[in-house]
């Protein structure tokens, strides 16, 4: 096991790798504020019963718990980390994924209906109630998707693909087959209302990689067959069957992350035939989709920074049932689940200033039916909706104020970029390190620049070939706006950001010395270099219109080591061990020409950590060493913290 070695900042040219929980000196305040922000309750999911009379959600490390839509007769079925809640057609089954010696496997009401090696989610019932799909990899080595840390590439390197398959199971008898091919790796699904067909997103070959070419198909259930009945112009996701079987919706757009849905909302005939765009030019992303009826459906929209739910009819008619507004109290709203009757729903319920609860009731007018979270102090400042000019694009992002903001004085604020870059920050919890930089007496400044969902497709795919150029402009105009609105002392600017938000920082550093001091997480320093060593290049070829052995110059303008000469910004560098998305080499190449440069840094991997670091201790070392590189530069008007190794 290799120890773990400490270095004053003065120390420019320094690795770091983890095995073990760091220790260098902190604020106990720190740790008591990081503890709470872990103790915080969370969900995977809630589902509410076809006839509107209770709900089950999914908590996390709390297992599966039901109640009345009311919130009374509530009971907890499960206790492990349990999740993939779904109602039987007449509301009197729940069937869910429970943990059993460390596997996942499908039970109704206490009842085991599998007994299967490997990787289980997202069950439904068929509408006759006669049977249960799910999504199952057989013998998966690991969960499924590009955000897991990947298997380490030894020995005779392979592409090794462990293929998702729609798996069915009778629930009285215990039956279980798989009902589509071998060779096809299906994403999401669902039924027809005649049982006996499935529509499925899906493509052939690496389910990591691929779902940037997945087409809708359809499934012969009896005939364990699948046929392709249409391919999309760019990504689709969250297929519907229409209650009439006439009709098939689903979103289209230019998605950069398999599971961050967003885009247009789509209707095709059953057999994939004449398309239609329900939402051309709409100024707002579609998330979520859910018919009402055959000519009608339930959306859930990202508009601006605000989040909504809105009823389109096929005839292209529209009207909202409810939209949050930007303020402290509406928070956003995630995991619509929708009755029979369309009025009544149960969400996810969350803000900057309010942790997540499950709401249910009649949509818009939901009543709050958990407490799980009424103890959770909020420490940290106000959140602002900004909005502001750049370009062409009015945009809009999101303003965390200190925790303490004194009339007279000035304050530094931390810029914070989304991943993505198709995905945007809303007005949700927010993530521990900037309620922990609110508390250190920063603003955090949350911009979603083009590229962001929230403003229609022409603005999601408004850096197509642009990446960094046009996005940065939006960053820069909206660090400008909120300089002139707000007591930020623009001498005192940070930028961080991970995966899209890591490559951000280090192109900005790259672009500009306006930022005193950055942190890198996740980033991607190469566009060149990056292609030959990611997991999941299919995703690029929408954004570049071209592979890197086709187009190497259209990479090169938008890649941070093409400018490296230009930094001077002392920038920390994090990224995990077995990073699939944005490879460890990544952020070595960076680091190695920051040092070599002269520009002080330092470098952080993650011992066995994928794209999405999971390890308690190495979120809460994240979370430290951030606002600790933040402090040492920019100097916070918070209590001065001890310098790592002194």
């Amino acid at each position: 096991m290799r120890g773990v070695r400490y270095a004053s900042r003065m120390r420019r040219f320094l690795i770091l790798a983890f095995i073990a929980l760091p220790v260098f000196a902190q604020p106990k305040n720190d740790d008591a504020f990081l503890n709470a922000m872990y103790a915080v309750h969370t969900f995977h999911q809630v589902a509410i019963s076809p006839d509107g009379k209770r709900v089950a959600w999914a908590e996390k490390d709390h297992g599966i718990w039901t109640a009345n839509t009311d919130g009374s007769n509530k009971h907890q079925l499960t206790t492990k980390d349990d999740m993939g809640i779904a109602w039987s057609p007449d509301g009197k089954s729940l069937a869910y994924l429970a943990e059993e010696k460390g596997q996942k496997q499908l039970v109704v009401a206490g009842r085991r209906l599998t007994d299967v090696k490997g990787y289980l989610s997202e069950p439904k019932w068929a509408p006759d109630g006669k049977s249960i799909a799910f999504l199952f990899i057989e013998n998966a080595g690991r969960a499924a998707g590009p955000l897991v840390a990947m298997s380490r590439a030894v020995g005779v390197i392979e592409e090794h693909v462990e293929e998702q398959r729609i798996a069915i199971v009778d629930p009285a008898t215990k039956k279980l087959r798989l009902v589509t091919p071998p060779n096809m790796y299906v994403y999401h699904y669902d039924w027809a209302p005649d049982s006996r067909r499935i529509v499925a997103e899906a493509a052939p070959g690496s389910g990591d990689n691929n779902y940037w070419i997945a087409q809708l198909h359809v499934v012969d259930v009896p005939a364990a067959t699948m046929k392709a009945i249409y391919k999309p112009e760019y990504q689709l996701a969250n297929p519907r069957w229409s209650p009439d079987g006439a009709h098939i919706a689903f979103i289209e757009g230019l998605m950069s992350d398999e599971g961050v849905t967003g885009g247009d909302l789509f209707v095709v005939n059953a057999d994939g035939t004449n398309r239609r765009n329900l939402t051309a030019n709409l100024k707002a992303t579609v998330t979520s989709v859910e018919w009402l009826s055959p000519d009608a459906l339930f959306a859930g929209e990202n508009v601006s920074g605000e989040s909504a739910f809105v009823r389109l009819n096929l005839d292209g008619a529209a009207n909202d049932l409810w939209r949050g507004e930007t303020t402290n109290s509406a928070g956003y709203v995630i995991g619509a689940s929708l009755a029979r009757d369309g009025k009544t729903s149960a969400v996810i319920h969350s803000g900057f200033r309010h942790a997540p609860e499950i709401w249910a009731g009649a949509t818009g007018d939901w009543k709050q039916i958990t407490h799980v979270n009424d103890n959770v102090a909020v420490t940290w400042g106000d959140a602002t909706n900004i909005r502001w000019h750049s370009g062409n694009f009015d945009v809009e992002g999101w303003l965390l104020a200190p925790a303490h903001v004194e009339s007279g004085r000035t304050y530094p604020m931390i810029v914070s970029v989304h991943g993505g870059p198709a995905s945007a920050t809303l007005n949700r919890w927010p993530p521990e390190q900037a309620a922990l930089l609110s508390t250190h007496g920063y603003y955090v400044f949350f911009p979603n620049p083009r590229g962001s969902y929230g403003q229609g497709e022409a603005f999601t795919r408004a850096n197509v070939k642009d990446f960094g150029h046009g996005d940065l402009d939006d960053i820069l105009n909206g660090v400008d706006a909120v300089v002139a609105s707000h007591p930020v002392d623009p001498k005192r600017l940070g930028v961080w950001g991970w995966s899209y938000g890591g490559y951000m920082t280090m192109w900005t550093v790259t672009q500009t010395d306006r930022f005193k001091a950055a942190v890198a997480g996740a980033g991607l320093a190469n566009w060149l270099s990056y292609y030959g060593e990611n997991d999941i290049d299919e995703w690029m070829i929408p954004y570049f219109g071209a592979s890197v052995y086709d187009d190497p110059a259209v990479y090169a303008r938008s890649a941070p080591i093409t400018f490296i000469k230009n930094a001077h910004t002392p920038t920390l560098v994090l990224v995990g061990e077995r990073d699939g998305e944005c490879p460890a080499p990544q952020s070595f190449e960076f680091w190695h020409a920051l040092k070599t440069l002269g520009v002080e840094t330092q470098l952080v991997v993650y011992a066995d950590e994928g794209h999405s670091i999971r390890k308690p201790e190495h979120k809460r070392d994240i979370a430290r060493r951030l606002v600790q590189w933040f402090d040492d530069y920019l100097g916070a008007p918070a209590v001065r913290r001890a310098k790592i190794g002194m």
